[in-house]
């Protein structure tokens, strides 16, 4: 059996439009997902809201786990597991920090650098040879966030708050483009399902080392949003993983920047945000950027919450 037959028993015969479609269902889940972690955010805070998420989520990965056929990781892939999730644990804090002080659009435009840093990454990190597409695509997303940036002190309510908020977002952009590079090799070597129990037992490992100073009991009314976050977590990364196994990285790409819509729309429904035209401006030369990006190494330009 050839090894194209063997993938395509493997994964099952899809129409090529299917994976398109479920990819950009965990699209809307996960932009969703973001909106109400703003929510609770900006009730209990960034520390405490990533905390109880990664202990709900432990719950539902372990329970998944453990209902389908398992192995126990080596010390060698336990090791890569806890390092990815210290790099997620800090893209997690900074996003959603950065996130509850500026627009849910803004934050979501910003976001889109990641790719970028991340091919950069794997010539740095994998010697891989950048090639010219790439510095055109940095070139336009640096571009795009310089634009936004402008729209920010050049309104007449431009806080501290929303510029700290901005670096918060963008280094958390830097350490996903190295977690990019991660869960690269982290496919290689375990499961789905697997990568999400162990992940997140790490991250709230990591988070929990702070508990005693930090950690606070959540109010009752709180607990079920922060199911639903964990649930919606979940499912858009299961989507994601599904879609991405069954049709290249090439096609899926584009429905990613369909989160820059729904992010508009649930700023504007949810928290009353308008959309300045620099954010518009910006987060377009940021698209176009990774879209050049994705023509000279589609499988460097996966989305962020993909492995998240």
């Amino acid at each position: 059996m050839s090894e194209a037959a063997k993938t395509s028993s493997l994964n099952g015969a899809v129409s090529p439009m299917v994976p398109v479609l479920v990819c950009a269902l965990a699209i809307f889940l996960l932009s969703g997902m973001d909106a109400a972690m703003k929510s609770l955010v900006i009730a209990v805070g960034v520390y405490n809201t990533v905390l109880w998420r990664s202990m709900v989520a432990i719950l539902v990965a372990g329970a998944a786990w453990s209902a389908g056929p398992r192995s126990k990781p080596s010390l060698a892939v336990l090791g890569l597991h806890a390092l990815r999730a210290a790099i997620v644990g800090i893209v997690l804090v900074s996003f959603f920090w950065g996130l509850a002080r500026l627009p849910l659009a803004e934050a979501i435009g910003l976001s889109f650098v990641a790719p970028l840093f991340a091919l950069f990454l794997a010539a740095l990190l994998l010697g891989e040879r950048i090639r010219r597409q790439a510095v055109w695509a940095s070139l336009a997303g640096i571009a795009g966030v310089a634009i936004i940036l402008a729209g920010q002190f050049g309104q007449a309510g431009h806080s501290q708050d929303a510029l700290l908020g901005t670096v918060a977002v963008l280094v958390s952009t830097v350490f996903y483009g190295y977690n990019l590079i991660l869960a690269r090799q982290q496919a290689l070597l375990a499961k789905p399902v697997e990568i999400m129990l162990f992940q997140n037992i790490f991250v709230g490992i990591i988070l929990g080392c702070a508990a005693p100073w930090l950690a606070v009991a959540l109010p009752s009314d709180l607990w079920l949003p922060l199911v639903g976050v964990a649930l919606l977590s979940l499912a858009g990364q299961f989507l994601m993983s599904w879609s991405y196994a069954r049709a290249e990285a090439q096609y899926l790409i584009p429905t990613e920047y369909s989160a820059f819509i729904w992010a508009i729309a649930l700023g504007w429904f949810f928290f009353g945000e308008d959309v300045a035209w620099t954010t518009l401006a910006g987060a377009c030369l940021i698209v176009a950027g990774c879209l050049i990006a994705a023509r000279a190494n589609p499988k460097l330009a996966e989305p962020i919450e993909a492995a998240v």
